[in-house]
């Protein structure tokens, strides 16, 4: 498979069904439909519950206002745009209290039998793949350089990168407001 780059512009919004906010899907793999993996950006406009999600694991990660606090089955996470991104059940009964103003955050999920991992990176990180994967970056406001083998591929700020990649795979990236995803499917 080869590298594959989605702007969020290029992606229309769609509202929620309870009107607290809209989600753009940047991708959903295999489809849209019968997916393993999900990322979507969403702009959250108002505090209240998240829908349920049984049988997936969810990570999120807040991109741009004062933050949030998440309550996920009684425990208490303030997150803001400099925090590590939160792993956590996607059937648990979460409810999120935005701290003053609407925030944009980004969400990956996977259902059950799909394990991911998704980090902050604010410089430089290096990784060697043990395992066939996929890899994604997603390039907030400045642009990133992600190195997969001896393949470079710049991202564009507010863009998603990702690629299936092999066993013993070097990878470098190089960015100063991006978030690394590594899914094993």
């Amino acid at each position: 498979m080869t590298w594959q780059t989605v702007c969020l512009k290029d992606i229309v919004p769609k509202p929620w069904r309870n009107g607290g906010g809209t989600t753009r899907e940047l991708v959903a793999w295999p489809d849209s439909a019968a997916w393993q993996w999900r990322v979507s950006v969403a702009e959250v406009a108002q505090s209240g519950p998240f829908s349920s999600f049984a049988g997936v694991q969810r990570w999120f990660a807040v991109l741009e206002g004062n933050g949030v606090c998440l309550t996920v089955d009684t425990h208490l996470h303030k997150l803001t745009s400099h925090d590590d991104p939160l792993m956590f059940d996607g059937a648990a009964l979460t409810t999120c209290k935005l701290l003053d103003g609407a925030t944009q955050d980004f969400n990956l999920m996977t259902q059950r039998g799909t394990t991911a991992r998704m980090l902050r990176v604010k410089s430089e990180h290096s990784l060697l793949v043990n395992t066939p994967k996929i890899i994604a970056t997603y390039a907030h406001k400045t642009g990133a350089m992600v190195q997969i083998g001896n393949e470079k591929h710049d991202m564009p700020p507010h863009s998603l990168g990702w690629m299936c990649v092999d066993a013993n795979t070097n990878i470098r990236l190089q960015a100063s407001d991006t978030l690394l995803m590594e899914i094993n499917v």
